[in-house]
């Protein structure tokens, strides 16, 4: 216990102080400090050594070059054994995190397993919680983190607090947030308009038994927990050690921005949300140093900015970098590369220390959160661009092969998500259907070219699952015979990997190996240049061509020129860097960085040679 002790020592009174100010209550306060003392003693003792060595080198996440990949248990391989059995083809990837999608016990309605029943317990399909202790372990043999998700700002309705509260205890129903009457709900639901995004209209479910509304930000199934009450923080807290000692690495804190409600307010981003990060940080510090957080915020960057916490006080030691994505497909449909461009400029000013996890696509639909003052500027109003987008992307608008679905479409303000797999937007599908090898080539260098912005930018690139081997839409999910995965064309995206299409790497030839390939040359160049770390300075250059960005990066005397062209048509960067001859890191082809023609969606990553 004497590292616990020196940890828990020199954070005590910061702990006390932020979680009296919350609750006021000393004796919930005890019990959580002795239950951290019985999960830091249970902690398996190759877990704390990784603690001890991690904790000696608290930077190691940003020294060490990490790749992640994001995927679901079952459509990945079946099950966690089966998962576990495929970790060869994760290492062949690259791969060094593994993020693996919620897998615990759910209820009849699942959201993709973020409607936790039983945090304690793996939904039984998928296998055990030995099972998830071995792959873990397996995951650590191979050098890979593994990454899970925790669902903070809900439970299921079929969660054992859930049921107890629909008998009426009045000690389960103030673990949520209910209302004897439709006057408060009326009221809120106004005062909220628009402001939470939901599928269930209202965002509060009528319980007809007991004659009361329980708030539900997102779905009727998934009932909000109310993080005043001290018992809901502390027995959270216990479930969050729970399955990190099962060997965990990173977690990812689902939702966090909203899980303190302040009636009357958006209910997102308040003050007491960055209390109970700053406290949970602590905790993993005292309990399991080696353990990082990883933070969803699905807000603007300022916003989201803040939950890296203060000097000396740190929250998240991650954070997804949401405001990305769109910025990327509004690239490709607009041949516009300058608001990604001014993002970027934003982005390589921050400190370094602050670390995002960087994706191209996800589990989740697009919203198109856009700085849609500076698309104003430019003659875009809102609503028309969103349309613009979302056609564009269905493949009714421009020079357009994509395939994909709209969510939550709103005819009166013709505003919508979108839903699709990286290879169906870029036209790999279309490609397919039309059996065009014109197109599919297209298709193949536009995919290439979005994950080489990718990995070339700071941060942890993350690769979608089956993005790899240019996996497409699925519509299976449209004969479900649940009715709200049937209803939810995210599932376009949610897929089974295709296993077939690893056995055509042997192919050189084969749409599959080709992606393959080239991401892994692009991967093994982020692992192995120090240029590539998250020390290096970064800039953007004007190449004075709409739809062409350039992106440099420069550490201890290497310089590395990165440049993407958005379009289908061939276009010329036109700049013009005199400090010597550059080489093409994967062509290995020498060439000066000066007004450099790039092919249709063709990218170049140029070295500059020391002499």
């Amino acid at each position: 216990m004497r590292n616990f002790k020196k940890r828990f020592e020199e954070r005590y009174d910061e702990l006390k102080w932020l979680y009296m100010e919350l609750y006021d209550n000393d004796a919930m306060l005890v019990e959580l400090v002795n239950r951290m003392k019985e999960f830091y003693k249970d902690r398996p003792d190759d877990l704390k050594e990784r603690d001890i060595i991690r904790e000696k080198n608290p930077r190691w996440y940003i020294k060490e070059p990490l790749i992640g990949y994001k995927t679901y248990v079952d459509k990945f391989a079946g099950d966690l054994k089966g998962v576990r059995g495929k970790l060869p083809y994760i290492k062949k990837s690259n791969i060094n995190v593994l993020h693996i999608m919620p897998f615990l016990k759910t209820g009849k309605n699942s959201d993709g397993g973020y409607a936790v029943a039983d945090y304690r317990s793996v939904e039984p399909a998928l296998g055990t919680m030995i099972d998830f202790e071995d792959l873990a372990e397996a995951c650590h043999n191979k050098g890979i983190n593994i990454c899970i998700d925790f669902v903070m700002n809900h439970t299921s309705n079929e969660h054992e607090w859930a049921k107890k509260a629909l008998t009426g205890d009045g000690e389960y129903m103030s673990r949520y947030f209910f209302f004897d009457n439709a006057e408060l709900p009326h009221n809120y639901n106004r005062t909220m308009h628009n402001i939470f995004p939901t599928t269930d209209p209202g965002n509060f479910t009528y319980i007809e038994n007991l004659h009361h509304y329980v708030l539900t930000t997102f779905h009727s199934y998934q009932w909000d927990l109310n993080y005043k009450n001290p018992r809901v923080f502390n027995e959270m807290v216990y479930n969050f050690l729970f399955l990190i000692n099962k060997g965990v690495d990173i977690v990812s804190l689902d939702s966090m921005s909203y899980i303190w409600k302040d009636f009357g307010t958006s209910c997102r981003n308040r003050p007491r949300v960055h209390t109970i990060i700053r406290i949970l940080r602590m905790i993993t510090e005292i309990v399991c140093p080696g353990v990082l957080l990883l933070g969803e915020v699905m807000q603007d960057p300022d916003a989201a900015v803040q939950y890296f916490g203060e000097v000396g006080k740190p929250e998240c030691h991650m954070l997804y970098n949401c405001s990305l994505m769109p910025m990327v497909w509004n690239a490709v449909a607009t041949r516009d590369i300058s608001l990604l461009k001014q993002s970027l400029d934003i982005f390589y000013s921050i400190p370094k220390q602050d670390v995002y996890l960087n994706f191209i696509r996800n589990h989740d639909d697009i919203k198109w959160r856009l700085d849609f003052d500076y698309l104003q500027r430019k003659g875009l109003e809102k609503p028309s661009h969103i349309k613009y987008l979302n056609d564009f992307f269905m493949g009714d608008a421009g020079y357009s092969h994509s395939k994909g679905e709209l969510y939550n479409e709103n005819e009166e303000s013709q505003d919508a998500k979108f839903c699709g797999r990286t290879a169906s937007m870029t036209g790999l599908e279309r490609a397919k259907l039309y059996k065009s090898k014109e197109l599919e080539s297209e298709a193949i260098r536009q995919i290439l070219m979005l994950y080489a912005f990718l990995i070339m930018q700071s941060g942890v690139p993350v690769v979608y699952y089956g993005d790899e081997l240019g996996l497409l839409n699925d519509y299976s999910y449209k004969k479900s015979k649940n009715e709200s995965e049937k209803n939810d064309p995210r599932n376009i995206q949610r897929g089974s990997f295709d296993w077939e299409g690893v056995k055509k790497l042997t192919d050189k030839y084969s749409t599959e190996a080709r992606i393959f390939y080239w991401l892994g040359q692009l991967e093994s160049f982020k692992k192995t240049e120090p240029v590539m770390g998250q020390e290096a300075y970064c800039w953007t250059l004007d190449t004075w061509e709409d739809g062409v960005l350039c992106t440099v990066r420069s550490y201890e005397g290497t310089k590395v020129m990165s440049l993407f062209n958005f379009t289908e048509h061939e276009k010329t960067a036109w700049i013009d860097e005199r400090d010597g001859m550059y080489q093409d890191i994967l062509s290995k082809k020498k060439r000066e960085a000066r007004n450099i023609e790039l092919p249709p969606y063709g990218f170049y990553i140029l070295k500059r040679i020391v002499e």
